[in-house]
Order: C-alpha cells, then structure tokens, then sequence
C-alpha cells in the first residue's frame, strides 16, 4: 500500500496539480475574461483570442517546469517568439496591411493627414509622462508607442528598445486595441458639443488608378526620408499597397492580405500571450505600463478630436466633424468604424465612414514613422 501511495505522490507531482499557483490561477481567469470579449463582444477577435489562449497556456501549471513555456531555451514557443523578439512578424503584418488598404480616402482628402499627426501627441506626452516616472529613455519610448493603437509598430519599436518589457507593452497595446470600442466614445463625446457631431462633410472626389500607383512610391520616399528608422516598416506597407494598385500582381496581394498576415497574426498573438506568466508578469511595473498605456491612447484619442477642432477654426466651408479625430490612431479599420458609428448615434443620415479611414489610413504611417523617429534617435 505504501508503495502504491508512493508512485502516486511521484505521479501527482508530474502533473500540472503538483504546480498550481494561485497567480496563475488568476492570470487564467483574466485570459477566459478577454476570450469572453473576442467570443461574445467580438472586440477584435481575430487579435484578442490568439493573445488569450497564449495567456491560458503560459499560466499552465507545469508549462515552465516542464521546460516548455516561452522563456524555455529550444522549446515550440521559445522558437516561435523569435519572429516577434527579432522583429521578423510586424513588417509581413505591414505587407499584408498594405494589400488590404485603400489610401483612396487619403489621396482625395489631403487635409485629414493633419489629423492623423495631430493623433500622435498622445505618444509624446506620455514619453514624458514615463520619464517623469523613472522609466529609462528607451523604456519610455516604447510604453508611449502603445498610445499608437498599432500593435505591430510597438512590437517593433519595444523588441529594438526594451525588449525585457515586450510582454507587457505588446499585451497592452493589442488589449487596447481591441478595447476601441469601449475605451473611444466617451472620450469623443466629452470633446464635441451636439452641434459639432452633427456637422455633414460632402462626399470625396473620385481617385484615378495613376494616382493609387504613384501614391505608395511617392508615400514611402517621403515618410522614410522622414524616419529612416521606419523604413522596413513602411517599406513593406506601402510595397504591399503597391502590389495591390498595380494590378499586375494580384495573387501577390491577395496571399500578402489573406494566408500571410493571417499566420503572423496568430504567430504574434499566441507568442505574446504566451510572455504572461504570472510570476514574470504580475509586478509593479506591469500594472504601470497598462496604467500609462491607456493614459497614451485616451490622449492619442483626445488630441485627435482636438485636432479637427483646431483645424475648423481655420475653415470657413466644408468643415470637420471632429468625431472622425478619433480615428487618427492606428486602429484600422476599428477606430474609422467606432467614429462613423458615434455618429450614426447622433444622425443616422450621417455617414462618416469614409471620412474617418482617412485619418485612420494616414495614422498607420504616421505612428510608423513616429517609431522610426525614436527609433533613430534612441537606437
């Protein structure tokens, strides 16, 4: 009887109950919650329940112990989460982002970029704010980029610059992201007044095939003179776009804007999900991060509205709803559909859709090039 009592203590303790850690426990409990958003809200599933599943593995009992989590040298994870530590999977998303995306809106509506840069003050003045915290240089630049809303540009950004906070900082920007909805009405309806949100912009110029050639070669030539940091990023998304306007190459643009950045995206979702072990992740610093990150994206959000506003001081006829400022971040086509849906709220006559892309459009090259700035400067 002993012996029989003894090989089953000795099996227990090989399984996951012999390492059950309440931590874990609740960081299990926390990834059930988000896959409860993807599932039934909906809230960017595509993103949140790769991030969530990665989440439930990585707090496994028995997963570090038996030498298979992320941080375990040669495992399955640890492999695959090179692609996100040496920056392989955001430039292929990029390419693949630039085959699915219409810069149409941009093109006939130039004036909306502005939003779009406007959008990015947010990043700034929580760079500023990490600082003031005690966070380094390089670790605030990349808490800030969260404020982007774009999740393959802070990846980038924090693997190049911190990348003993990629966890937590790529957590918290595709969590944010997927949040859009939530996180984005009150604070565009705190900024408007009633009279503001019903304003009707006229509808946009049709754009000629020339022009959507000639815009991701003249794109990429300038935001990369602009940030040569960026480059690889913006390279792949306006070559991706180009492949797409070129009609030439389209089984090109539809692998890049289907099979591609469908397999980067659950590669990237499941590795970051996989870096939140409760014991690596469950610190002090983490809750700061998220704590600052969302501060970056509500003021990326704010400055955006603010943006427009500013700008309609300046226009005397076909003025600015300022709801479409909130889809100066990155969050494409999620923000563009929140703004146009903010005001179907207040008019249902009102279609602002395509209004929105543009700064939504122009925000991916902007928080790019923003990255590269840093990028440069801090690398």
């Amino acid at each position: 009887m002993e012996e029989i009592m003894s090989d089953l203590t000795s099996f227990v303790a090989t399984t996951g109950f012999g390492y059950i850690d309440l931590r874990n426990v609740f960081m299990m409990l926390v990834a059930l919650f988000f896959m409860y958003l993807a599932i039934s809200k909906k809230y960017e599933p595509l993103l949140l329940l790769p991030i969530s599943f990665g989440m439930l593995l990585a707090n496994m009992p028995g997963m570090a112990e038996m030498f298979q989590s992320v941080d375990s040298e040669g495992s399955v994870l640890n492999v695959l989460y090179l692609g996100v530590k040496k920056g392989v999977y955001p430039p292929l998303i990029f390419l693949g982002l630039g085959a699915m995306t219409d810069f149409s809106n941009v093109i006939a509506n130039p004036r909306l970029i502005f939003l779009a840069l406007g959008g990015q003050i947010g990043i700034f003045t929580t760079f500023l704010g990490a600082q003031f915290l005690g966070f380094t240089i390089m670790e605030s630049a990349s808490i800030a980029i969260i404020g982007s809303a774009d999740g393959p540009t802070t990846i980038f950004l924090t693997s190049k610059l911190a990348p003993h906070l990629l966890g937590a900082v790529a957590l918290a920007a595709y969590s944010y992201m997927a949040l859009v909805p939530i996180i984005q009405p009150p604070v565009v309806k705190l900024l408007t007044t009633d009279k503001e949100r019903l304003i009707k912009m006229k509808p946009m110029r049709i754009v000629s095939k020339r022009e959507k050639i000639i815009f991701p070669i003249v794109g990429f030539a300038a935001s990369t003179l602009i940030a040569p940091g960026g480059a690889i990023l913006l390279g792949m998304l306006f070559f991706g776009n180009l492949l797409k306007e070129s009609g030439v190459t389209e089984r090109l643009a539809q692998t890049a804007r289907t099979s591609l950045i469908d397999i980067c995206t659950i590669l990237v979702g499941i590795t970051v999900g996989s870096t939140t072990n409760a014991q690596a992740f469950l610190r002090k610093e983490s809750l700061i991060i998220f704590s600052l990150g969302i501060i970056a994206f509500m003021l990326s959000t704010a400055s955006g509205v603010l943006s427009a506003k500013l700008m309609n001081l300046f226009i005397k006829k076909d003025k600015i709803n300022p709801i479409i400022g909130c889809a100066a971040v990155s969050a494409n086509p999620m923000a563009a559909r929140v703004a146009h849906n903010i005001g179907q709220s207040f008019d249902k006559s009102n279609y602002l859709l395509m209004h929105a892309l543009s700064p939504n459009v122009a925000g991916v090259i902007a928080s790019a090039v923003v990255a590269g700035v840093m990028l440069g400067m801090l690398y």
